[in-house]
């Protein structure tokens, strides 16, 4: 293999303890927030993997308490699964840097960090199967599972009060007040159904959870699935990993997997929570997760899906009626469409509340 791709992530490679002669750095994955590359080193004519990331500093600003954080979950996790055959694959595997650490800077300042590549498993932008929803669920349930009995000191919050739903309700607020690029008229719909559901933004931060090491973004790629046993086999994309509460996790499997339509779908016909899919997380999650779940906690799981859907709505609304400062948008409008889309969403969860309901109770 001829060397290539981006040259800034073929001399950062360099940097990191590997052995034997880089043969290339090619752009790697579906991120959208860091840049990752996959290199191939060849050392006694073996060819090794390993996956090369420059952090996004400017969302997460703090790079150096993020990687202290991986640092500490990788190390716990690594021993709770020390005595697994395919232990290697179970857990994400820092490269250091050649002078200590695992953190390297380069000339412009930017922060690179590297991984062991994980071979013969993939990750699904979509959940396409019952059991793929099922096995996801299993690997983030039994990623909190080995995390809940990790000793002190606390975790750094990475993006303070990311899911912190009163604060994201109070932001919007604010935004209708200011209405400062002049489209409440076009939204109006939508700040209604919003502002109607008020109470639902306090669901868990008043309901007295424990806190727990969370993932806080467990979409399904974010898990590696095997590819001869569609198992769960890592659960990677850890810049997020900090301090919160256990239903965040398994809201957002709610809000991303459960609706095949796409975050910004403009057909709202095709955008409903498939209850087949639902039930699948949850037996999922709670094969793995209902042994430290207290019994608030399983309680907590009913609303879960409710509220992160509500949550991501309302940012997106927020976004829109404040000009389009903080998501990417690809055309005009883009971000009420992603708004109306979590809203038609939640009303989909809304009416299958009780089945919901029902269906924890019986796995519980």
């Amino acid at each position: 293999m001829e060397l290539n791709g981006n040259q800034n992530a073929a001399a950062a490679a360099h940097a990191f303890s590997i052995e034997g002669d880089l043969r290339g750095a090619e752009p790697y994955g579906s991120g959208h927030i860091n840049d990752s590359y996959r290199a191939v080193f060849q050392c006694n004519g073996h060819q090794s993997r390993y996956l090369l990331q420059r952090i996004n500093h400017r969302i997460f600003k703090n790079p150096v308490t993020l990687m202290e954080n991986i640092e500490r979950v990788t190390a716990h996790l690594a021993a709770q699964v020390s005595s697994h055959p395919d232990r290697n694959r179970r857990v994400l595997t820092l490269i250091p840097t050649r002078s200590g650490g695992v953190l390297h800077v380069d000339d412009k300042g930017d922060f690179w960090r590297a991984y062991l590549f994980i071979d013969h498993a993939t990750t699904y932008n979509s959940v396409s199967s019952s059991d793929q929803a099922f096995q996801a669920a299993k690997a983030f349930g039994e990623f909190q599972r080995m995390l809940a009995d990790m000793p002190a000191p606390r975790l750094y919050d990475t993006i303070p009060d990311f899911h912190h739903t009163p604060k994201r309700f109070a932001a919007l607020e604010q935004a209708i007040a200011a209405d400062a690029a002049g489209r409440i008229a076009l939204a109006q719909p939508e700040v209604d159904f919003a502002l109607a559901r008020k109470p639902l933004a306090r669901a868990l931060v008043d309901a007295g959870l424990p806190e727990r090491v969370t993932h806080n973004d467990t979409k399904i790629n974010n898990v590696m699935l095997d590819d001869a046993t569609g198992e769960g086999t890592c659960v990677i994309d850890l810049d997020t990993v900090m301090p919160g509460l256990a239903a965040y996790d398994f809201g957002d499997m709610v809000r991303t997997a459960t609706s095949s339509a796409p975050e910004d779908e403009q057909d709202l016909s095709k955008v409903k929570m498939e209850f087949p899919l639902f039930e699948a997380l949850a037996r999922g999650y709670l094969s793995t997760a209902s042994e430290f779940l207290t019994p608030a906690e399983k309680e907590s799981l009913a609303v879960a899906g409710k509220l992160i859907t509500f949550e991501i709505g309302i940012r997106f609304l927020t976004d829109y009626l404040s000009g389009d400062t903080y998501f990417k948008v690809h055309r005009q409008g883009h971000n009420l469409d992603r708004a109306r889309t979590q809203f038609k969403l939640l009303e989909s969860i809304e009416q299958q509340e009780d089945q919901i309901r029902t269906l924890l109770r019986t796995l519980n």
